[in-house]
């Protein structure tokens, strides 16, 4: 009787969730018994069940392919890229926004900060194009302004991925920084005032009590960014990658999407999709435990 009271009574916040539950369920969890093709000589005539089962022979192809561990190489240096200098940054930049006191001025920086969010990557790849266009782009005007010789940045493998990251840090810097200024509204006020009673600087403030408070916030992001390492997101690597860039910018999104849609090969495709699900979930998992390990006694 308790438990169904229990959800009588909160009936109305179970509702609201059924939306949520029917996407996971039509989305994410039907669309599993595809994993079979990865096990199959998938022909689409025959649908999946009556194509030919050859085991294993997909995942040997796989390992065996040297273009796989140029891929998985790529993946991995773009994520930790992105979690060395993409992650910190709206942390840093949400404590700078924290200690202004200015609240107009804090107001019209969240502002400006957050609308590159609203970007999508279709709008956002045009216009890194255009600015680094080697003909009229602003880049090398200023270059060849001092002197310089025009560069064609997206042609260049050794630009490509520092291009990425910048790219993609300034577009999610201010949703960052949103989630950060949330959880440091919730850090108890007194514990400042003593901080300053006991002679605290405001950067010892800051390393003792704003970054200790928002500890939990920066634990549980970094579980899931660290579970999505293979996660390199489709649009941006496509609409800026080049054959010319392959070599360094080629991850398991774009590779997928050649050799499952242009080349046919989706049962292929599939091993490589179910190879990257298994290590993210097997990541996510060691993240979550090494977070509730040393997460307290991390700050």
């Amino acid at each position: 009787m308790r438990i169904a009271s229990y959800y009588l009574k909160n009936r109305w916040l179970y509702l609201f969730l059924i939306p949520g539950m029917l996407y996971l369920l039509v989305f994410k969890y039907i669309p599993m018994f595809g994993i079979v093709i990865a096990f199959k000589d998938f022909n689409l005539m025959k649908g999946i069940w009556a194509s030919e089962w050859i085991g294993l022979d997909n995942f040997t192809y796989l390992f065996q392919s040297q273009d796989f561990y140029n891929v998985l190489q790529n993946s991995l240096l773009l994520s930790v890229y992105q979690i060395v200098w993409g992650f910190p940054a709206p942390i840093l930049l949400a404590v700078m926004l924290n200690e202004v006191r200015r609240l107009l001025f804090k107001r019209v920086v969240q502002t400006v900060l957050y609308l590159p969010h609203f970007i999508s990557w279709v709008v956002l790849a045009g216009m890194v194009v255009n600015f680094l266009s080697p003909s009229n782009g602003v880049v090398n005007f200023v270059i060849e302004s001092l002197g310089g010789q025009p560069i064609s940045f997206l042609q260049k493998p050794e630009y490509f991925r520092t291009i990425l990251i910048s790219a993609e840090i300034w577009k999610d810097l201010g949703w960052g920084t949103i989630i950060y200024l949330a959880a440091m509204t919730g850090v108890d006020p007194t514990l400042y005032e003593s901080a300053k009673m006991d002679g605290a600087s405001r950067l010892q403030q800051i390393r003792h009590v704003t970054i200790p408070g928002i500890a939990s916030t920066i634990v549980v992001l970094l579980v899931l960014r660290t579970g999505s390492i293979l996660d390199n997101g489709f649009e941006q690597v496509f609409l800026l990658y080049n054959p010319l860039t392959y070599e360094v910018a080629d991850v398991f999104e774009t590779y997928t999407y050649r050799i499952g849609l242009i080349d046919g090969r989706m049962s292929f495709a599939t091993a490589v999709g179910l190879f990257k699900g298994i290590v993210g979930f097997i990541l996510i998992i060691l993240a979550n435990r090494t977070s509730r390990l040393f997460g307290k006694q991390m700050w």
